[in-house]
């Protein structure tokens, strides 16, 4: 269970970051919807580990885009910590992981319609 300021950290790193993949990559990232679904930080505040849900625009995979976001992982927290940077004394080490509950959720409901 997490703290009320593991909480509070978390949101403002789902919403900074939704908005970094928004505004600022897409260029970098090419033509996909990315969303950031679920941030859980470690209570050392060290680690973040942000789940994304990727939509894929044209080519490509979630698993390419995936790749190409670890890729940018440090520009990722640098330009985290520039918007973070009065809030947070520590920027939290970006870990990303790709969000598959619609695909699992899909894959219940294809199930029971069986």
């Amino acid at each position: 269970m997490q703290s009320t300021r593991q909480n509070k950290i978390c949101r403002l790193i789902q919403q900074d970051m939704g908005d970094i993949f928004l505004r600022e990559m897409k260029g970098v990232l090419g033509p996909s919807l990315i969303t950031v679904s679920e941030v859980r930080i470690t209570p050392d505040l060290a680690i973040a580990r942000i789940y994304l849900s990727i939509m894929v625009i044209g080519e490509g995979t979630p698993e390419s885009i995936m790749a190409l976001v670890r890729e940018n992982g440090a520009d990722l927290r640098r330009r985290l910590g520039l918007r973070e940077g009065k809030q947070l004394r520590i920027i939290p080490k970006l870990e990303f992981y790709l969000d598959d509950t619609l695909d699992y959720i899909e894959n219940i409901n294809r199930l029971l319609k069986q």
